[in-house]
């Protein structure tokens, strides 16, 4: 199930949302400019290894700096391969606009960097051992689908689900949608914990942690403001219930 479009169209341009896409962008190209060698040396270094920070002797013999927690930020701005930053950054332009909209540029991206760094702390606590570098932006990314979740539950996606060679396309309301995701984020994530596999190619927890972490952290972000309904799909549990609020909406919506 991939999304497509949702309902709520931004009343401001999301120039953060453009600005990270448009960086998370320009790095990776200057990855692919990288000699392989060289770009595993830089993975390695700028990405998150679990052992690093809970095997500190381990991290010294293999040359990694000490006291470094840079790639805690800058993790969350690389990533390994064409088809992880075009998933990552269509999920960052489809739900980080309305996001946005009710955070104001500076608000976004200080709570999508907070999202990032908590996704990070998780992944190397549920994974101390894991020698692999863990890079993505989708640890930011899961907090603004956290945020989305609680401030849009009542927004429509539009969505796509490939059956052999045709494309079925459907409405679902935006919290089935995102918890359905978190739904197999969480399965996959318990999954490869009970397997005792050693996380390498997806990081399962990074994504649930940053989804709590966007659930919980998004209303001290919230621009005072913007944080106001102005379409009949905002009313949530961002908003106090009412029929008196939705009914206000819907007026100014059909003037």
């Amino acid at each position: 199930m991939f999304p497509i479009q949702d309902s709520i169209p931004a009343r401001f341009p999301p120039v953060m949302m453009w600005a990270l896409v448009a960086l998370n962008s320009a790095l990776f190209l200057f990855e692919l400019s990288l000699p392989p060698k060289t770009l595993e040396q830089f993975v390695y270094l700028f990405g998150i290894v679990p052992a690093r920070y809970t095997h500190p002797e381990w991290a010294q013999i293999v040359g990694f700096p000490l006291d470094d927690y840079w790639p805690f930020l800058t993790s969350m701005f690389l990533h390994g391969g064409w088809m992880h930053i075009i998933g990552n950054m269509w999920f960052l332009w489809l739900f980080g606009d309305n996001v946005e909209d009710r955070m104001g540029p500076l608000r976004f991206l200080l709570f999508y960097l907070l999202c990032g760094i908590v996704a990070a702390i998780i992944h190397v606590l549920v994974n101390p051992d894991s020698t692999i570098p863990t890079i993505g932006a989708s640890g930011a990314i899961a907090g603004v689908l956290g945020a989305y979740f609680m401030m849009f539950p009542h927004a429509r996606v539009i969505a796509v689900v490939p059956i052999l060679f045709y494309p079925l396309f459907f409405t679902v309301p935006a919290a089935v949608f995102l918890f359905v995701w978190f739904l197999m984020q969480f399965l996959s994530g318990t999954t490869s914990m009970l397997g005792g596999q050693q996380v390498g190619g997806v990081a399962w927890w990074a994504h649930i942690g940053g989804f709590v972490a966007g659930m919980l952290l998004y209303r001290p972000f919230l621009s005072p403001e913007r944080n106001r309904p102005w379409h009949p799909d905002e009313i949530g549990p961002a908003e106090a219930w009412g029929r008196k609020v939705l009914d206000d909406v819907n007026r100014r919506t059909k003037r």
